[in-house]
């Protein structure tokens, strides 16, 4: 490992630059925080190429033995690295997300009508060499591996790549603009009625005890004109919607922008976190307003009750595998605010037993209980019935697993996808028996309002 601090470079900036290198990879706080939002990270010309499909995992198109996530804790190892102190917490590994449809791979689940067997369910790019940005103390970072050379060879690999990167960051090539786009026409696979039908199902199914909760969602599509590019839009939505834990990912005839405000998972050394989010109220541009209505929040026993069951999920998930008495609760219900919505936000923490690998916790855990309901797998069966439809990259995953085993995830919420001429958003709750069918409705638009803005011509 060789890493070259470099002049400070603002992310976006060096994303546009080093786009040309292929396989761009952002993970980006726009919204800075002392901690959840202090880093952002800038990858491109991934040495390899991990995906899962219907068929189980494949490397470069081959193959893989075991299953998925097994056979990403391997290729990792592969390529093991120790860990520099000093520098931020990512410094090379795999970028890439895991679709909430991985599911499939996880547990026996019904099968939306329309899930592609041949689409990965889950990508992830290996990256040598990455641009770190502490946005905290200003400073920035070119930090590389030398995989895949032999270790003979490695080092002075590393400081070539590293050379090749500041080449690229230093010209005078594409800066990060944002260009206007037109007008899309937005489509729901929901009726407004047939989504409040939804819920009303939703809460007959809680009262027959099937199920505590689940989480409905309405997806959006729009046909893009000819020339959009999907790097653009992010480029907007960063300013629209700025979060601690948004990424761009660039792939073939593919891309996901995503401007979400929850961590699903963080592994540093043994200690493991979670930050599931349930409980939401609009934002007003009155202060005293706004601060009515997170107090609201603050005191709902409708959206307090939907976040302590989920905490209870993810404690149990966590439980199986980290040490004995070890997770905890550390925040429950705090108020976390963005730029539309208010939050309740707690935390779950635990110290992973010896042994238990970043595919071993995922296995525990995907997806998210913020993002499904609980019981999980009932939910998730009333989730397909109901959306018929294959959720893709939402709420999944997407950030980075590490070569030295660290690891950070977000919830894929506020999240649009890119593929076959066409943009795909998806926004929902969390339903219980308390959930008013007409307040549910307007919540989902209330989360999609702000990433919706980054298509129209005047976002700020």
């Amino acid at each position: 490992m060789v890493y070259e601090e470099i002049d400070p470079l603002a992310p976006d900036v060096a994303a546009a630059r080093l786009r040309p290198l292929g396989g761009l990879a952002f993970l980006d706080s726009a919204m800075r925080h002392v901690t959840l939002g202090r880093y952002a990270y800038v990858a491109a010309s991934p040495f390899a190429r991990f995906t899962v499909d219907a068929g189980g995992a494949m490397l470069d198109g081959r193959r893989l033995d075991g299953l998925p996530l097994a056979a990403l804790d391997t290729v990792l190892r592969r390529y093991r690295t120790h860990t520099i102190a000093g520098l931020p917490p990512f410094q090379g590994g795999a970028i890439g997300y895991v679709g909430y449809d991985f599911a499939h791979h996880l547990e026996r689940l019904a099968l939306p009508p329309d899930l592609d067997p041949d689409m990965p369910s889950v990508r992830f790019n290996l990256y040598d060499t990455v641009l770190a940005v502490d946005l905290v103390d200003e400073r920035a970072f070119l930090i590389a591996s030398g995989h895949p050379a032999d270790e003979a060879k490695r080092e002075r690999y590393a400081h070539t790549r590293i050379a090749a990167f500041k080449t690229a960051l230093e010209a005078p090539g594409p800066a990060a603009s944002v260009s206007p786009a037109p007008a899309l026409d937005w489509r729901s696979n929901f009726f407004a009625a047939d989504y409040r039908a939804a819920i009303e199902r939703v809460r007959d199914y809680i009262l027959a005890g099937d199920i505590y909760q689940a989480n409905i969602a309405q997806t959006f599509e729009a046909r893009l004109p000819d020339g959009f590019d999907p790097f653009q839009l992010y480029l907007k939505l960063r300013r629209t919607n700025a979060a601690p834990f948004g990424a761009f990912l660039d792939y073939p005839g593919f891309a996901i922008a995503s401007s979400s405000p929850e961590r699903f998972l963080k592994i540093e050394g043994r200690e493991v976190e979670t930050r599931p989010i349930k409980g939401t109220a609009k934002r007003s541009a009155d202060r005293a307003a706004d601060r009515a209505l997170a107090a609201a929040l603050l005191a709902s026993e409708k959206d307090r009750a939907e976040n302590v069951m989920i905490v209870d999920l993810l404690r149990n998930d966590l439980s199986r595998v980290c040490e004995a008495d070890s997770v905890e609760v550390p925040v429950l219900c705090g108020l976390e605010s963005y730029a539309s919505v208010h939050h309740l936000v707690s935390v779950v923490t635990g110290r992973l037993r010896d042994g238990v690998t970043a595919g071993d916790l995922l296995a525990a855990t995907f997806p998210g209980g913020s993002i499904t309901g609980a019981p999980k797998i009932r939910a998730m069966d009333i989730i397909t019935e109901i959306e018929k439809t294959a959720r893709g990259p939402y709420c999944g995953a997407i950030g980075y697993l590490g070569f030295d085993g660290a690891m950070d995830l977000n919830i894929a919420i506020r999240t649009v996808s890119f593929a076959h001429g066409k943009a795909r958003l998806a926004a929902g709750g969390g339903i219980t028996v308390l959930s008013d069918p007409a307040a549910e409705y307007e919540e989902t638009f209330t989360k999609a309002t702000r990433v919706l803005a980054a298509f129209e011509d005047d976002a700020g």
